[in-house]
């Protein structure tokens, strides 16, 4: 994972298939490739340890109970997905066979959107529908996904905890959105037949769109909102009492693999409010529904705890 277009001050990179080291926090926004092959290639951008407000406020337009109550989460540094996983990105790690000491746990679809090929309506601009985010990927589909790139990599890649992504979406704001506190389909992909503050109603797109297509946040990370609905490794709780206050992973001890995880970040057929920074969704894990994709995170300790790279808390 090579930085991208290095300024002559920083340190040397690592060197390939070795755990990411991390330089000191700049301010300024680093990304980093990872090759995945068949010219595809994944950028994530490393993130700030801090602390945040995590939870909707009182006043907040159409918050859910759920959402509360706000508490105060501090995060070590690490890296996430620039975008959603895109079918290109997808397609690359699924068609992977496995080399000498790696183990596959599942066999993953390389084509398995909804929309691509003749099901897309290809917007200006698009030729294929390699940049759009890959959906109809299952919570267990996506850990299989990261387990190949921890074991490929030696790196740890996982689904981003609930903090993570929420500290991640905000970049620094407490309002609904990471850019402000209305929605409008030239900043975001969703169902636009409900409303959210003054906007007005309209046609939305009825499909993905490609990832980038709209600005991305103060951090660099693009359709945090909408387009697809993210996993995250969490197990779903009703509210946020007892959550961890340090970013991980909140995971349930008793909780059988079918267990419900949560989904954030809206998608293109949901309504306004359930594209909210702190808009909270859950599903079973096998659920493989056309509006929901993923994208990942890595950390800079290689520190794997399963083959699916899942570290966090667990609740007994």
């Amino acid at each position: 994972m090579e930085p991208a277009a290095p300024e002559p001050d920083q340190s040397p990179s690592p060197p390939p298939q070795k755990p990411l080291q991390l330089l000191r926090w700049q301010a300024r926004t680093q990304v980093f490739k990872e090759e995945l092959g068949d010219g595809a290639r994944l950028t994530m951008v490393r993130i700030p340890a801090g602390s945040f407000q995590m939870g909707s406020a009182e006043q907040e337009l159409e918050r859910q109970s759920n959402e509360g109550p706000v508490h105060e989460v501090t995060l070590a540094e690490f890296l996430i997905g620039q975008t959603p996983i895109t079918q290109a990105q997808w397609r690359a790690v699924a068609r992977w066979t496995p080399q000498q000491g790696e183990r596959w746990g599942r066999e993953l679809n390389p084509e398995p959107s909804r929309f691509q090929g003749e099901k897309a309506h290809l917007l200006p601009g698009e030729t294929n529908t390699d940049g759009r985010p890959v959906e109809r990927v299952s919570w267990l589909e996506a850990m299989e996904f990261c387990a190949r790139l921890s074991q490929r990599t030696k790196r740890n890649y996982t689904l981003p905890s609930e903090a993570q992504w929420e500290y991640a979406c905000r970049a620094g704001t407490e309002t609904a959105y990471c850019f402000g506190d209305s929605i409008n389909i030239k900043v975001v992909n969703f169902e636009r037949t409900r409303t959210y503050g003054d906007e007005p109603t309209g046609d939305g797109y009825g499909q993905t769109t490609s990832v980038k297509l709209f600005a991305a946040n103060q951090w660099g990370l693009y359709d945090m909102h909408g387009n697809v609905l993210e996993w995250c490794v969490d197990h779903w709780h009703d509210n946020y009492e007892d959550a961890p206050a340090d970013g991980s992973s909140w995971l349930n001890d008793h909780e059988e693999e079918s267990g419900r995880r949560l989904m954030r970040g809206g998608s293109w057929n949901v309504i306004p409010r359930e594209c909210r920074s702190a808009y909270r969704d859950h599903s079973v894990p096998g659920n493989v529904d056309g509006d929901i994709g993923f994208r990942v995170v890595c950390f800079p300790q290689a520190h794997l705890t399963t083959t699916a790279g899942i570290s966090g808390r667990k609740q007994t």
